[in-house]
């Protein structure tokens, strides 16, 4: 039965800090981010407002130093992995505990210079492309019924 058990976490927002990359005594790599994600709630008004929820993310290996090369505080990312829970005992000796996110793959969102308007253009560099067609001469409407069921191939 203990097969059956599913740890899977899928994220997106934004990061509150640079991320911090670090090397372990083996040599391996590993990166620590801090990301926000915004979700709703009613307040005791019954008004609804913006619940801001905060998650450490670790990312091992040559993904965690991409992480550190290309992410900056404020910058919208995608995180897939799985919680993690973690309990060591601190420098004054009080047992602490955490969950964290350990990532299978970031996907970072918006543009390098993004600032975390989750565009994915600078302002500076270009504008955002349209999904709308410069030249529509290749959507002229064909009349209804001309060569309706002749080009149906079955």
């Amino acid at each position: 039965m203990a097969g059956s058990n599913i740890n899977r976490v899928i994220i997106t927002g934004n990061l509150t800090r640079d991320p911090e990359l670090r090397s372990l005594p083996s040599g391996t790599s590993v990166c620590s981010l801090r990301v926000a994600c915004n979700g709703r709630r009613r307040n005791s008004a019954g008004e609804w407002e913006d619940a801001p929820n905060y998650f450490d993310v670790t990312v091992w290996g040559s993904q965690g130093e991409n992480c550190e090369k290309y992410l900056s505080k404020g910058r919208p990312v995608a995180i897939d992995g799985r919680l993690q829970w973690r309990e060591w005992t601190d420098r004054e000796g009080q047992k602490r505990q955490s969950v964290e996110i350990v990532a299978d793959s970031v996907q970072f969102l918006g543009g390098r210079d993004d600032g975390g308007n989750g565009n994915g253009f600078s302002s500076s560099t270009r504008a955002p492309e349209s999904d709308v067609p410069i030249d529509t001469g290749d959507f002229e409407r064909t009349p209804v019924g001309a060569g309706a069921d002749e080009d149906i191939p079955f």
